[in-house]
């Protein structure tokens, strides 16, 4: 049996619009402007959320190391990057289906307030790096007592 390369956006000439285009367009930032350029990068899928006065930010990273792992601070930016590695190579002949994403990846995110880099909590575990940021006290909300 001999594998084929599926390619929906060349599959019948209908479905090559301008209308379907669009989608392309506007999801491109995200995934890649074609299959070829979003194939192989790796880009960590995040949850932020905040409770109790915290930012939790919580990025899915498998099959990284924490030692290929880095998250900065500078002001109101946080930015997680790092490296994933693969541990084999495959020749081309070979390889029939290459879905895992490998190579350097890079996300940044704007708090609405300064960071201080010594408050920020991390952990990796199971393919998780959690950071858990907390509010600056001057901005955290206060109860006012009413006379």
């Amino acid at each position: 049996m001999e594998l084929a390369r599926y390619l929906p956006r060349t599959a019948p000439a209908n479905f090559n619009t301008p209308f379907s285009r669009l989608f392309d367009d506007f999801f491109a930032p995200f995934v890649g402007t074609n299959e070829t350029e979003s194939v192989g990068r790796m880009l960590p899928t995040v949850d932020i959320y905040e409770k109790e006065n915290k930012i939790y930010i919580d990025a899915e990273i498998p099959g990284v190391v924490k030692e290929d792992i880095h998250v900065d601070v500078k002001g109101r930016k946080l930015t997680i990057s790092g490296e994933s590695k693969t541990d084999n190579e495959v020749k081309d002949e070979n390889n029939y289906r290459r879905e895992r994403k490998y190579g350097r990846f890079e996300r940044t995110f704007n708090l609405a307030f300064d960071i201080d880099p010594e408050k920020v909590d991390a952990k990796h575990e199971n393919g998780i790096l959690s950071l858990v940021i907390p509010r600056p006290e001057e901005l955290q909300a206060k109860q006012v007592t009413i006379q």
